[in-house]
């Protein structure tokens, strides 16, 4: 790891499993948290990132200031192992593909998981290099509320229907050589980021 990326990015000891929850965060709410508590739990990991990231290129519209949506998710979430990370401002990294693969490089011996929402898995096929990130790190998904039916039945979801493994053995993801995926149901928060912007949460 080189000195710059050692001082902006976060510590994680060797053989850690760590959960990488990305997203723009625009805003980060009880949802999120939410998630986030019960991935750690089920999942078996020792450390979850919030990867807050510059903008999402599949999103037209930019999202709040960075310094703002990281304010507010420190606020929110308050857990010795969780971390709210700009990793991908500090790497110059735009799709998470390529964070995915600086941050295996500079973090070797650690074991990632990338964490993500039903609905993700719905469009995943969209996303730049998306079988090469269900090929390279264990994916676990979280229910959402009205998603499963499209995120089952996605194309990212049958083409790896055979890698599928059981909420029974969740807790062993991270152990798992890619490509390896487990869906699991949580109780719900209906509660998402378009909603509060749309209420005006940042106005």
């Amino acid at each position: 790891m080189n000195a710059t990326a050692r001082h902006v990015l976060p510590h994680a000891p060797k053989g850690s499993a760590i959960g990488l929850f990305g997203g723009s965060f625009d805003p980060a709410h009880d949802g999120h948290a939410h998630v986030t508590r019960h991935a750690l739990r089920a999942f078996g990991l020792d450390r979850m990132w919030w990867l807050v990231s510059p903008g999402n290129p599949l999103k037209a519209n930019g999202p709040a200031p960075m310094a703002q949506r990281v304010e507010r998710a420190k606020a929110l979430i308050s857990h010795p192992r969780v971390v709210v990370t700009t990793a991908e401002a500090q790497l110059g990294t735009r799709y998470t593909a390529d964070t995915i693969r600086r941050l295996m490089q500079l973090y070797p011996d650690r074991r990632f998981v990338w964490i993500m929402g039903a609905d993700n898995l719905a469009g995943f096929h969209h996303w730049e290099n998306w079988r090469w990130i269900m090929e390279t790190v264990p994916v676990a998904v979280i229910a959402r509320p009205g998603q499963q039916r499209r995120a089952l039945s996605s194309v990212a979801a049958r083409a790896y229907a055979k890698n599928r493994i059981l909420p029974a053995r969740a807790m062993t993801l991270a152990s798992i050589p890619a490509p390896a995926w487990c869906y699991i149901t949580i109780p719900m928060r209906d509660i998402s980021s378009t909603q509060l912007r749309a209420a005006g949460f940042w106005a």
